[in-house]
């Protein structure tokens, strides 16, 4: 599936957060049969991750990035149209996450609603904000990333034990200001595709209406994430370089036009190899999961906004986000990169 986007629609902020408990690889090998420091640092290039305190959940996080991007675009809670939160850890089941992030924001006119397609979230959520952007050019949209993994790691499964952590990302999402004929500026196209047929590499298989919650669940470890590493690297690199350059393609560009990589931060190994499978050497590819780990929904916005306050993206730069993961599903997004006023801020 995949939808053109109008080239006025674009981020007119975005904000990130992570929580204050960073967990080392050290602390992660004291918990983790057969793990080490360097191992993990070596397998993922991850260094350190965030968890989240006791007392905080998903729309805790949320509600941080958010604020962080609407201080970024000039915007103020109460002028937001949809609140659309991209998260698999939510805080319960119901009522959705959306709904707590846009009362403690006090977004109080804007619809609010979750969506839950892993990593790829994200994208879905900018391509689901384009819709009603184009729908309506006044419209400001608050798409946001955010998870709480740690809660769902199993500690005896070192594959994936060490790869997540907690964090949350945020973009405003809004016409282009002043730009009545913005051909080829802001967001220029989406894609996006789900692989429905292998949803089991990646499940957290109880606590819905076909497992609901009882001893045998819980004594099973269906309320933990698994993930089946090694097949799900082969379906990133069987999958998702021909959606990368599919899209740069139908938008009249080649992998080394592309001034800046964006992508879920699965793990730095893989990443680097989808990189190199996908002709994007060229490009800066953005690797905050160094000190973050691999957050879910929230990599590509917390990504994103590391990017943008670095004062890496320049005004005209083509970034192109990817997201992959759960479901399995995958997902792009291309941009002309807008600086607005509050992209220094």
């Amino acid at each position: 599936m995949h939808s053109a986007t109008s080239a006025a629609i674009t981020v007119l902020g975005t904000g990130s957060y992570l929580p204050e408990r960073r967990v080392t690889n050290d602390d992660i090998a004291a918990r983790v049969p057969g793990a080490s420091a360097d191992w993990i640092a070596d397998r993922t290039g991850i260094l350190e991750r965030r968890y989240a305190a006791p007392d905080e959940a998903a729309s805790d996080l949320a509600v941080h990035a958010a604020r962080k991007a609407l201080d970024q675009a000039g915007l103020a809670a109460d002028e937001l149209d949809f609140v659309i939160v991209s998260t698999t850890t939510g805080d319960a089941l119901v009522p959705a996450t959306s709904t707590l992030v846009q009362h403690a924001l006090g977004a109080r006119r804007a619809a609010c609603f979750d969506v839950n397609i892993g990593c790829t979230g994200f994208v879905t959520a900018l391509s689901i904000a384009q819709a009603y952007v184009t729908l309506r050019r006044a419209t400001k949209v608050l798409a946001i990333g955010t998870d709480v993994w740690s809660r769902f790691v199993d500690f005896e499964d070192r594959s994936t034990s060490v790869l997540f952590g907690d964090g949350a990302g945020a973009a405003v999402i809004g016409a282009l200001p002043g730009a009545d004929d913005a051909a080829g500026r802001g967001l220029l196209d989406v894609e996006l595709v789900g692989h429905g047929a292998e949803h089991e590499l990646i499940s957290l298989p109880a606590g819905g209406s076909r497992r609901p919650t009882s001893h045998e669940t819980i004594a099973d470890g269906g309320h933990l994430l698994h993930m089946q590493g090694r097949a799900v690297r082969n379906f990133v690199l069987d999958n998702v370089p021909g959606l990368l350059t599919g899209l740069l393609k139908r938008c009249g560009y080649e992998p080394t036009d592309a001034d800046h990589f964006v992508p879920h931060q699965a793990n730095g190994r893989l990443v680097t190899e989808l990189a190199r499978a996908s002709g994007l050497e060229r490009a800066q590819t953005h690797l905050p999961l160094r000190y973050s780990g691999n957050i879910g929904s929230a990599s590509v916005p917390v990504a994103l906004d590391t990017a943008n306050r670095s004062g890496a993206l320049r005004d005209g730069d083509l970034v192109l986000l990817a997201g992959f993961g759960a479901g399995m599903a995958a997902g792009a997004a291309l941009m002309s990169w807008t600086a607005t006023e509050g992209s220094a801020r």
